[in-house]
């Protein structure tokens, strides 16, 4: 056997846990190694490709209307037809947590340009491919201080891709999250063209400062519902919270600084570029924040995966 062989077993190797789990692609369920998608496929070639990931709590799917909104949004913009409608899309969602019998988990619905011969030209393309996939996820980072970078790879949105769009090409992310991981971090900050702060590769950012919050801008970066979701709890509880463009130097003196998203909940940053953010840990807006959003996230709000049964 090759070395490359024998490095191609031991990565095909860690899927093996994901192995259980069945993905819904293009009107079949295909469970493991099987659910594959075509070399051909624009989304692998070249990115061509919007998606959105959610997250289910105690059996219900949260946001999902808001989610699937998003996803045709970021479609439309790109000119990718869903063969799906909202209401279709939706119930494979659902069936796919049911199916893999996901109460407390992450999905991922990934919508492509679909099958084509080589060339960018969209036109070579026929169909557009529908995957979706449930899979058990905890929060990224937990509660555990999250320590960060500030990433020299600026965000692209809105000078080329439009942040709103939620393509699947993540290039600038990634080159940004290498840069963390090398200077021994788990996360890093990206800024925009003009040096404003953005958003960390995978998360929206707040401000914390005298009791009061601030968050960037979505201009180059992602609209996220969980962002919008904590503006609206923290309102309604009274908290101001406003929306401005931000410099690392406000970051740096932060009370609290923390972080949004649906994979990472809500995680607080301890540490930006050396600098000890407030006490280094979660203090008492975040605490606040954290629990007004797990506890909302938790309640009657969300689409049920499975048939109301009280004996659940």
């Amino acid at each position: 056997m090759s070395l490359y062989a024998e490095k191609f077993r031991a990565a095909s190797d860690l899927l093996g846990e994901l192995d259980q789990y069945y993905a819904y692609i293009d009107g079949a369920f295909l469970r493991g190694r099987e659910a594959q998608i075509s070399v051909w496929d624009h989304g692998y070639l070249y990115g061509d490709s919007v998606f959105e990931g959610v997250r289910a709590y105690e059996g219900r799917i949260f946001k999902l209307p808001e989610h699937l909104d998003r996803l045709f949004d970021s479609a439309k913009s790109i000119k990718i037809n869903c063969p799906l409608s909202r209401e279709e899309l939706s119930e494979v969602v659902v069936h796919t947590f049911r199916r893999n019998e996901i109460r407390d988990g992450h999905g991922r619905t990934i919508l492509s340009r679909g099958i084509g011969s080589m060339g960018l030209d969209p036109r070579k393309t026929r169909m557009p491919s529908v995957v979706v996939m449930t899979y058990p996820l905890p929060a990224t980072y937990g509660e555990k201080p999250v320590r960060m970078i500030t990433s020299s790879v600026r965000r692209k949105g809105p000078l080329s891709v439009d942040a709103k769009v939620k393509c699947s090409n993540y290039m600038d992310n990634i080159l940004a999250k290498l840069q963390a991981i090398a200077a021994g971090t788990d996360e890093a900050l990206m800024l925009d063209g003009q040096g404003f702060v953005a958003e960390a590769t995978a998360e929206n950012v707040f401000v914390v400062k005298r009791g009061s919050l601030a968050t960037p801008f979505t201009t180059a970066a992602l609209q996220g519902i969980t962002r919008d979701t904590v503006i609206e709890l923290v309102r309604a509880e009274g908290v101001n919270v406003e929306e401005r463009n931000l410099t690392v130097h406000d970051l740096y003196i932060a009370d609290e600084v923390f972080l949004t998203g649906t994979a990472a909940e809500i995680a607080v940053v301890g540490e930006l570029d050396g600098r000890t953010i407030g006490s280094g840990s979660m203090g008492k807006v975040t605490t606040q924040v954290r629990h007004l959003y797990q506890t909302y996230a938790r309640s009657n709000h969300g689409t049920p995966i499975f048939d109301e049964d009280p004996g659940r």
